[in-house]
């Protein structure tokens, strides 16, 4: 299917690795160009180096910390005109809630919800006036399936989808959507570390701290990042035009809930 999005261009955070880097070499498959964002600038500049090289698009690496209004303007600066941009950062670490500090609650907020919604006002005026535009957030199934240990994700990332689901609603006439991602046990990084927390915290081994992942997925296995990538290029799609304020959950079938 031909997605109708080849020579737009978009901005993905946090693109250099992970489910960032996904949806960006999903998008540039699609002949999308690329500002690609990262933190570590030898993999943002070798990751924009491999999407260039293998699907032949524009891509600008731009090393930038979206925490901050320094790094956020860098990527907002970094193109004339956003048609699509896929807010993404690090999630809070897991925590007991009655260990948690005002300071580190602020944090999390800053990165998973004031710094996405900042992002959004930037590029939301010229997207309603160009008449076209694609927001697409990846949060956490942790929005739909809370889990007390993953307290300042919730916190922050629900307000998100809030103020988003508001937006959604007001911009839509000028073919602006704004859609979510919840992601649940993709084979990046993230799952390594909590593997790794797995083993600290119970002395299992990493086999058995990646087996516990897998059997809490109905699949049977973790998903692979081209897999959300291909999810999130849809709703960057000419055709998704008519979905927007959605939260769709990519957790391998196991979300217990009916709605």
């Amino acid at each position: 299917m031909d997605l109708g999005i080849q020579g737009r261009t978009a901005i993905v955070c946090g693109s250099s690795r992970g489910l960032g880097r996904a949806c960006a070499e999903s998008l540039a498959n699609e002949g999308v160009h690329i500002v690609l964002n990262g933190r570590n600038a030898d993999t943002l500049d070798a990751t924009a180096a491999h999407i260039a090289n293998k699907y032949g698009v524009n891509v600008l690496p731009v090393l930038a910390d979206v925490d901050t209004e320094e790094g956020r303007a860098a990527l907002l600066a970094a193109v004339p005109e956003v048609d699509i941009l896929v807010t993404n950062n690090a999630g809070p670490r897991p925590a007991d809630f009655a260990t948690i500090e005002l300071d580190t609650w602020r944090a999390a907020v800053d990165s998973n919800m004031l710094a996405p919604l900042m992002l959004i006002q930037g590029v939301l005026p010229g997207m309603r006036e160009r008449k076209f535009g694609r927001i697409v957030n990846i949060t956490s199934a942790m929005v739909k399936s809370p889990n007390p240990l993953m307290a300042l994700s919730i916190g922050a990332r629900t307000g998100l989808t809030g103020v988003t689901k508001a937006l959604s609603k007001q911009v839509v006439v000028d073919n602006v959507t704004i859609n979510n991602l919840l992601p649940e046990r993709f084979d990046t990084d993230r799952q390594r570390y909590m593997a790794d927390l797995a083993m600290k915290l119970t002395g299992c081994t990493y086999e058995e701290a990646r087996a516990q992942q897998v059997a809490t997925i109905a699949a049977g296995r973790l998903g692979e990042p081209k897999e959300f990538g291909d999810m999130c290029a849809y709703l960057c799609s000419a055709q998704a035009s008519y979905v927007s304020g959605q939260n769709i959950g990519l957790d391998g079938g196991s979300y217990e809930g009916l709605i």
